[in-house]
């Protein structure tokens, strides 16, 4: 298969959705591989490097589109790439379609197949190929969090870990899943005092018997969560629903509640957002403040640390590029229902059931929209 891997426009993301070791790989199944020029180059693997992995390196993103069959990035196809994607194309990256209609009506009119990794699932449940991104973006919030706490930042003053004879600061982890739990690590580790919020009573067991007494663990109702935000120096969104919009936790309304400074890091912005009162942001702006409260939303935060996350990512996912190369785009999605669950556009259909529900347009039956 031709297998096109486009350099990431988006701000400051410096990821790229293969390593130089990932199409070595894909090279020596037989398949052809379309790299565009220094679409490595941020997250420190050159063209060189593709090029001795047995890549085809081209000037232009059009270039790689108008080779490839199947097309593997990281983030989604900004509107500058829409009229690049084609019907004969499989898009396989994160989408995060439920809150971005513009971008689900641009697919659907395309009539490509694209495939969310954030959606994609394995035996046990869970979302493999989300799972390395939220683990980053998790222990990255808590570095955020502690920045812009700092004065100098526009935060309250107050130092995560405290000093002798000085309390720590207070953090509330609205969610304990991958990326909760990863934000509790570093947050214990700074010194902070932490509570984590879930409804899941087995997970709140899971990770009181993981972080022992240290932690704080609370069943996640309205009343608990409002009290905890009230009095918290740092509060991480870190809600997930696969592939649907993400409930507000915290309202807008509670925002002049809260302490004059604290920090609002929301890790879920890609499907909408924790907090109310959030709205993406970028690296080149990545705080703003509403009633005193600032609000870091920034919507790519493991392209922060692009080197570690495009390893990261690669590993888990290159099987399914091996997979959709290998057997072919239908027979790949047919034969594997895990991948299926992650296809959610198929030739004009929605074919995922939270961006259905989204887009308030009826959920298509998979096996009769591959042409």
């Amino acid at each position: 298969m031709k297998i096109g891997i486009p350099k990431e426009i988006k701000s400051q993301e410096n990821r790229v959705a293969m390593t130089p070791g990932g199409v070595q790989e894909l090279v020596a199944h037989g398949h052809e591989v379309w790299v565009e020029k220094d679409a490595g180059i941020g997250a420190g693997f050159s063209d060189n490097e593709y090029d001795k992995a047995g890549a085809k390196i081209v000037e232009t993103a059009a270039e790689v589109f108008k080779a490839a069959t199947l097309i593997v990035k990281v983030k989604e196809p900004l509107k500058s790439e829409w009229p690049l994607i084609q019907s004969h194309h499989c898009l396989f990256t994160y989408l995060h379609l439920a809150p971005n209609r513009p971008l689900t009506e641009a697919l659907l009119k395309s009539g490509c197949i694209a495939i969310a990794y954030e959606t994609v699932t394995d035996a046990q449940g869970s979302l493999p190929l989300l799972t390395p991104m939220s683990e980053v973006a998790g222990r990255l919030s808590i570095q955020a969090g502690a920045h812009y706490l700092e004065k100098s930042a526009g935060g309250r003053g107050v130092l995560l870990g405290g000093v002798p004879g000085v309390k720590p600061g207070k953090v509330a982890v609205l969610g304990g899943g991958v990326v909760g739990t990863n934000a509790v690590q570093v947050a214990l580790g700074m010194g902070a005092e932490v509570s984590v919020f879930d409804k899941r009573i087995p997970r709140l067991r899971q990770l009181a018997d993981q972080f022992g007494s240290a932690l704080k663990t609370v069943y996640a109702t309205q009343e608990q969560v409002d009290e905890a935000v009230r009095h918290a120096d740092v509060v991480i969104g870190a809600v997930l629903v696969t592939g649907a919009l993400t409930p507000h936790l915290v309202s807008r309304a509670m925002l002049p509640e809260m302490q004059s400074g604290a920090v609002l890091v929301d890790v879920a912005i890609d499907q909408g957002g924790c907090f109310e009162s959030s709205h993406p942001t970028t690296f080149s702006d990545p705080v703003y403040v509403e009633s005193d409260i600032l609000h870091y939303c920034v919507a790519n935060m493991p392209g922060a640390v692009p080197r570690t996350s495009t390893r990261g990512l690669t590993h888990a996912t290159l099987p399914f590029v091996l997979a959709l190369a290998n057997k072919g785009i239908k027979n790949a999605c047919m034969e594997d229902p895990h991948l299926q669950n992650g296809l959610n556009i198929c030739h004009g259909h929605i074919t995922y059931a939270a961006v259905a529900e989204a887009m308030g347009q009826p959920l298509s039956d998979v096996a009769g929209c591959f042409k």
